[in-house]
């Protein structure tokens, strides 16, 4: 039985992989800070880090096949204060380096290394490009998210170094009933008001739980794979178009859409008002070559 360890596991990308996962007949360890605070289950047992002091229970790393690394901040959880733009990208870095620390002093028959990384990469759709979409050879945009995706995926380079596979997922918006973006869609509309951001023109480029779960378990199972890979559905939508779709699906014909004003958001959600705002349009033809299959 192969033995993935996650970090970020308890998190709602962790907590729907780590299913997928067990039904594979792989087995789980989950990194935490006090795994006294969990109750273990079949397939899935738990392992302490801490990424402030730098710590990690060795015998996870000693144990594992694939390591799968999800930790980091929220970036939506909070206002976008210098003290949380901080640690949204430390979190990221200096989770990273705790792991590769431990792969360089621990005897370790680890094979795979897939980390999590963002769209937010690219920045905003340039004029004239007709959908084309960006692509994983795409420069990065200069801006906060942009720059903190840079240092977040530099900062698992050296897993390669190891002579481990190293595969990067670029992840859109997730979509779960479980948590994510789309409770947040759909709040409204249970009350009958489809809210539409700004003119609702702009592009969101997403990807189910589910599709996404299944893209990191061929990350862990296809050799084939390596390098970055844009984690998005390859029918990006418009925001207006999405929340229609939702609404349709809620509420059929019951409920009026709103368009929810760009001065509005700005004083609601501060800095982070231009992420969902601005369009972003990924390409899904990487992935689908490997032969995945949304």
């Amino acid at each position: 039985m192969s033995v993935v360890l996650i970090s970020g596991g308890t998190g709602l990308i962790g907590r729907n992989l780590t299913a997928h996962l067990t039904a594979r007949k792989y087995e789980v360890i989950i990194l935490t800070r006090d795994k006294e605070k969990h109750s273990e289950k079949a397939g899935v047992s738990y392992a302490n880090w801490d990424i402030e002091k730098q710590t990690i229970d060795e015998s996870a790393i000693a144990r594992a096949d694939h390591i799968i690394h999800l930790a980091g901040a929220g970036v939506v959880d909070h206002r976008w204060t210098d003290d949380y733009k901080k640690e949204i990208l430390e979190s990221r870095t200096h989770s990273s380096r705790l792991l590769i620390d431990a792969l360089s002093k621990i005897s370790h028959h680890v094979q795979s290394f897939t980390s999590a990384s963002a769209i937010g990469y690219y920045g905003e759709d340039p004029k004239g490009s007709a959908g084309r979409g960006f692509v994983e050879t795409d420069p990065p945009d200069n801006s906060f998210l942009g720059e903190t995706c840079v240092k977040w995926e530099q900062s698992v380079d050296p897993a390669g170094d190891f002579g481990l596979r190293l595969c990067k997922l670029r992840t859109g918006i997730v979509l779960s009933t479980d948590g994510g973006a789309f409770p947040e869609f759909r709040r409204p509309i249970l009350f009958g008001i489809a809210g539409i951001l700004g003119r609702g023109k702009q592009v969101v480029s997403w990807i189910h739980i589910q599709d996404l779960c299944r893209m990191y378990v061929q990350a862990i199972e296809d050799e084939r794979m390596t390098g970055v890979y844009n984690a998005v559905a390859g029918l990006p939508v418009t925001n207006k178009a999405l929340t229609l779709a939702i609404a349709d699906a809620l509420r059929g014909n019951f409920y009026i859409p709103v368009h929810v004003p760009e001065f509005a958001l700005k004083l609601m959600l501060g800095q982070k008002s231009t992420e969902v705002l601005k369009s972003t349009t990924v390409s899904a033809d990487k992935i689908i070559n490997e032969g995945f299959t949304f």
